[in-house]
């Protein structure tokens, strides 16, 4: 059989593989009706690139094409992917948030799996040695908080120091829609917050890799050869629910979407769902009894959070769960009244803003990404005296940002 008729037939079974996985796929439509379509699900357009290569790959639990994993599909199609790479949380999902994370071997496929969440954030000369191409296929929910753009980052800084060609398979941002918060001070540079970007920078991993080349945000100006395979049918203002969770505690869409907002809570001395299976949705404190009729009590919970504040007593606080997020997407703001209104309503105002924790995270200057906000809260400032000082840093953003957008 020559060569041009094998290549024929990997191309036709490739095409089985994607109809077959589309069809068990959780469809998402756009407004006209069509099917979004991830990079991923786009086999062939980006099958041919893989022929005859050595491919590594950064992936995840939400690298998936339908119900099955992106690494087990390519590989049941002979692709020769040598090893893989795993974020926070690993290359299955399995580690808490902040936990380091281990070199593996992937008990379901063998692969080598090298975590850049342990000893190292990015690959080394070594890893990448016998690696031809690299593939970047993870879900991400628009924020600058959310490590995935800082691995994404350092993945290209590699590939840009080995001379390895980056390929990413792009994905819709759930809250794409969204562009708000305060540029980045660079001063409060840290792993949760590397970019001067707002807090919701409403950009998809594709576009956010092309800004990352076009601003130089690879130290010595280096620049990663980059091919991007875009989501068909989409754009930034269609809403997406995601199939699979992105995190152990984003564990449902209201969880993603009230995120922007809701993770800043981590800089407070309040449990924001930590302990339950509602994070990032209810929030509350022993001392906020009497002041709220809602209540819940933290558990450990292995695989999401194993010591969450509070844990084992009773909180008192606000309920987010049934809030129609449909409002933040009419408003395309970052919703600041919940912050203003549980430091209005907690009894020990100069412990609000406490976690008495020995590192950034959990800081709310480093969450915020500016210092000022903090001291906004507690002066009383209502949410558009501090939205005006997010300005002319966020609208300089916004005319930055269209220089990299792939979607209309």
């Amino acid at each position: 059989m020559n060569p041009m008729t094998v290549f024929r037939l990997f191309v036709l079974l490739s095409f089985s593989l994607l109809f077959s996985c589309k069809n068990n796929a959780q469809t998402v439509t756009n407004s006209q009706n069509k099917p979004i379509i991830t990079g991923a699900e786009q086999l062939e357009k980006y099958l041919p690139l893989l022929k005859g290569k050595r491919v590594g790959i950064l992936a995840n639990p939400t690298t998936i094409i339908g119900d099955k994993h992106l690494v087990d599909s390519l590989l049941n199609l002979k692709i020769n992917i040598t090893k893989a790479f795993g974020p926070e949380h690993g290359f299955r999902g399995k580690a808490s948030a902040g936990d380091k994370v281990d070199d593996e071997r992937d008990p379901t496929t063998g692969l080598k799996i090298i975590s850049l969440y342990g000893k190292k954030r990015k690959p080394s000369a070594e890893d990448l040695a016998d690696i031809d191409l690299m593939i970047f296929d993870i879900q991400d929910v628009g924020c600058r908080f959310y490590t995935y753009i800082n691995v994404l980052r350092d993945v290209m800084e590699a590939c840009a120091e080995n001379n390895k060609p980056l390929l990413i398979l792009d994905r819709p941002n759930p809250n794409g829609y969204l562009i708000d918060g305060p540029i980045l001070d660079m001063k409060y540079k840290s792993g949760i917050g590397q970019f001067p970007v707002p807090i919701a920078h409403g950009m998809t991993i594709g576009e956010f890799a092309m800004m990352i080349n076009g601003e130089k945000w690879i130290p010595n100006n280096l620049k990663c050869e980059l091919k991007v395979i875009p989501v068909a049918n989409y754009n930034h203002e269609m809403p997406y629910s995601l199939p699979v969770k992105p995190s152990p505690n984003l564990n449902t869409q209201q969880s993603i979407l009230l995120y922007p907002a809701t993770c800043m809570f981590e800089g407070t001395r309040l449990n924001h769902g930590r302990g339950t299976m509602y994070p990032f949705t209810i929030f509350g404190s022993p001392l906020l009894k009497g002041k709220y009729d809602f209540s819940y009590t933290p558990k450990s919970i292995k695989g999401m959070s194993e010591t969450p504040l509070f844990m084992d007593e009773v909180c008192y606080g606000l309920d987010l769960r049934e809030f129609d997020t449909e409002k933040l997407r009419q408003t395309k703001k970052i919703n600041l009244s919940w912050m203003i209104e549980l430091y209005n309503a907690y009894p020990e105002k100069d412990k609000f803003f406490d976690r008495s924790l020995s590192n950034q995270i959990g800081n709310i200057d480093f969450l915020a990404g500016v210092g000022e906000f903090k001291e906004q809260i507690k002066n009383g400032h209502s949410e558009d005296e501090i939205r005006k000082t997010w300005e002319p840093g966020l609208s300089n953003y916004k005319k930055m940002r269209m220089k990299y957008l792939i979607y209309p």
